[in-house]
């Protein structure tokens, strides 16, 4: 989103109707505790610090997707 920042981009998806649970993860080269309050305040559901590996982003992923679906 043009102009916009992660936090309010964040606030804006949870105002539309059918994606109140979206899941939405921060990818951020910043790591520290305020910073990771700040997004999880938003409406984050997960947040990943940059650089981070394959692994990293695949559990991160698979982690809120299952509990989007459900799956535990």
């Amino acid at each position: 989103m043009p102009n916009t920042n992660g936090i309010e981009a964040t606030q804006q998806i949870r105002d539309i109707e059918g994606h109140r649970h979206t899941p939405i993860i921060a990818m951020t080269a910043n790591a520290f505790a305020e910073d990771k309050a700040r997004c999880f305040e938003a409406g984050m559901d997960d947040f990943m610090v940059k650089p981070f590996d394959p692994e990293t982003l695949f559990s991160t992923l698979l982690r809120s997707l299952s509990q989007r679906a459900g799956i535990q």
